[in-house]
């Protein structure tokens, strides 16, 4: 399903990172260190994207992957609140339960699943994550429940 470019630049975006991980390569001389950093952006409405890079430092890897976040911003379909109806998201051996609540729930969420909520506007919900606790997968399986969402409200 192809989806259509949002300007970010006209965004009032919010950057929160969710792992950084040093990740040592094997050389002839030693070992090279480098750092992954995976962080999630958004407008704290409807709008919300992810990005991950690994340069040699923190700073620049945050920085690299908020820039490459921008460039792929998805919007969430929200009923209120909360999202429309249950759903499940898969990715890998991740698998992310994605249920709504009452207003004045509040994002009942763990892990690399509450940053991705909070970013996207979510404010009552109710989540549970099974399989893997992998923060790049379960990032993955909440992507795929947003898109699983839109399919079903034919947007």
């Amino acid at each position: 399903m192809a989806e259509a470019k949002i300007d970010a630049s006209a965004l009032d975006l919010t950057d929160r990172v969710v792992a950084i991980n040093r990740v040592a390569k094997v050389v002839k001389g030693g070992r090279r260190f480098s750092f992954t950093a995976l962080v999630v952006v958004g407008t704290g409405g409807d709008t919300w994207a992810w990005g991950w890079a690994r340069p040699a430092e923190v700073p620049e890897a945050i920085r690299k992957s908020v820039e490459h976040a921008k460039k792929d911003l998805i919007l969430v379909p929200l009923k209120d609140t909360t999202i429309p109806c249950e759903i499940t998201g898969h990715f890998g051996a991740a698998r992310v339960f994605l249920r709504p609540a009452s207003q004045g729930t509040g994002v009942i969420a763990g892990g690399a699943v509450r940053p991705v909520l909070e970013a996207a506007g979510v404010q009552d919900i109710l989540t549970k994550t099974l399989g893997t606790n992998n923060p790049h997968n379960v990032l993955k399986a909440t992507i795929d429940a947003f898109r699983r969402l839109k399919r079903l409200q034919g947007t």
